[in-house]
């Protein structure tokens, strides 16, 4: 396996970052690299709900995903299982710092060449999704 970690300090509460996950319409707004947008077809936001999406690359492809979410604990965890390919399991933490919250961001790739080869764009990836993520929480997408 090959983790990806990425924190964020985002200055709003953990009730207001964790309800941008927490409603599919919002979410469907901010997930993903910059330049990207979604289509649900299906977004069961609970432990063991699926999660069934298209995202749509700014070069005009289109990129159907599925995942499981293993685990929500609001405002405090998200695991989600990318059970397609490529498979990855991302936890997210949500953690509450004087008024303002910390999210971790951790990411197991299952394929390691694959993780490795693509290191860079997923690192930038990642670092588009929390910018996307921090503008959602400030009315900003």
């Amino acid at each position: 396996m090959t983790q990806f970690n990425l924190s964020r300090e985002i200055d709003a509460s953990v009730e207001e970052v964790f309800a941008a996950f927490a409603d599919a319409e919002r979410l469907a707004r901010w997930w993903g690299p910059a330049g990207f947008t979604n289509s649900f077809d299906v977004c069961e936001f609970e432990s063991g709900g699926r999660w069934v999406y298209t995202m749509h690359g700014p070069d005009g492809k289109d990129y159907p995903n599925e995942s499981v979410f293993r685990e929500v604990v609001p405002e405090q965890k998200v695991v989600i299982e990318h059970i397609v390919l490529p498979k990855y399991i991302l936890t997210i933490i949500f953690a509450e710092n004087d008024g303002k919250t910390t999210v971790t961001w951790e990411q197991d790739f299952e394929n390691e060449a694959f993780a490795t080869k693509m290191r860079d764009f997923l690192e930038t990836a990642n670092r588009q999704n929390l910018d996307r993520l921090t503008d959602e929480v400030f009315g900003r997408s």
